[in-house]
């Protein structure tokens, strides 16, 4: 069966339109996928009719989001953390991971606030939950018990008596706030490989 002219011409139409898209196709730039995602956190502010002092650890918001990850503390309360800043703001974390995290990275995590405008932080205590000052509290690094998010783990403990008990069960190493060095948090942060088992 002879094709027409036309029919011909229809061929050679097709062909060229699918070798011109192999070429288009091969030689398309995919987009970049960014490796790090910007998440902004909006501060909870100060209510005076809450009844509480200002820089008093405070319940926390269901709809707050952790400025490190943006997850909602709410849904893992007992390892929340939080930080007040002189101006009344409140911001919440995950876990005491996120607020070292934070504390560490201000510039990157709070443009325009420094260390000194913070007023309080507060972490909870493994075991009866209540809020503690963070920079009092003692801590176990490197157990086996993954932190929210199934992340590394910062639990805080009252004292150390109570932390002994911790690793006596789950492993680890009891530390202050003092120790909780940049090093030890790129360690424990979710790109980096669980250290369960390392002691320091």
């Amino acid at each position: 069966m002879r094709l027409r002219r036309s029919g011909w011409m229809t061929v050679a139409l097709l062909a060229a339109s699918l070798w011109w898209y192999g070429v288009y196709a091969s030689r398309r730039v995919e987009p970049e996928i960014p490796t790090e995602i910007c998440f902004v956190a909006a501060p909870t502010p100060y209510d005076p009719r809450s009844g509480t002092a200002p820089d008093a650890p405070r319940a926390i918001p269901p709809n707050a989001r952790c400025p490190v990850c943006g997850a909602f503390p709410s849904r893992a309360p007992d390892w929340a953390a939080q930080v007040i800043f002189a101006d009344g703001d409140a911001y919440f974390f995950d876990s005491p991971l996120s607020l070292f995290i934070y504390l560490r990275n201000l510039p990157r995590y709070a443009a325009g606030r420094k260390s000194a405008d913070i007023a309080a932080a507060y972490v909870r205590a493994v075991g009866d939950g209540r809020w503690i000052a963070a920079l009092q509290a003692v801590y176990v690094w490197g157990s086996d018990v993954p932190g929210p998010m199934r992340r590394g783990n910062l639990p805080a403990f009252r004292n150390h008596t109570d932390a002994r008990d911790f690793i006596t069960r789950h492993g680890g190493s009891v530390t202050g706030s003092a120790g909780i060095t940049a090093e030890r948090l790129r360690a424990l942060e979710p790109s980096q490989p669980h250290p369960a088992g390392r002691h320091t």
